[in-house]
C-alpha cells in the first residue's frame, strides 16, 4: 500500500522539475536575446569607431581604413544574419532593412 504513496511523489517531483525547468527556459530566452543584440550593437559601434579612427589617423583612402571597412561591413553583415537587422550607429536605431551604404565614410 506504500507503492501508489511513492510513485504518486515521485510522479510530482518530476512534474515540479519539468515545470521549473520550462519556466527557466522561458524566462532566459528573452534576456539572451537582448544579449546578443547588445553584443551586435557594440560590434557595430566599436567599427564605426575604429574606421572613423583610421580615417583620422591614415586617411580615408589607406589600407587600414580599407581594413576597417571591411570590419565594419563584417559587422553588420553578421548581424543583418544573426536577427535580420543591423545597427545604425548615425541614427542610433536598429534598421530592418539591409540599405547599409558601404560608402557612407567616403564622402565629406
Amino acid at each position: 500500500m506504500d507503492r501508489p504513496h511513492k510513485l504518486s511523489a515521485t510522479l510530482a517531483s518530476l512534474l515540479s522539475g519539468a515545470v521549473m525547468t520550462g519556466a527557466l527556459l522561458f524566462t532566459a530566452v528573452p534576456r539572451v536575446h537582448a544579449e546578443d543584440y547588445d553584443h551586435c550593437q557594440r560590434r557595430v559601434a566599436r567599427a564605426e569607431h575604429d574606421l572613423h579612427e583610421a580615417i583620422e589617423k591614415h586617411g580615408r583612402h589607406s589600407a587600414k581604413a580599407d581594413h576597417e571597412r571591411r570590419e565594419l561591413h563584417a559587422a553588420r553583415e553578421r548581424c543583418w544574419r544573426e536577427r535580420h537587422r543591423w545597427w545604425d550607429e548615425h541614427e542610433h536605431r536598429w534598421r530592418t532593412e539591409r540599405d547599409w551604404d558601404e560608402h557612407d565614410h567616403d564622402r565629406d
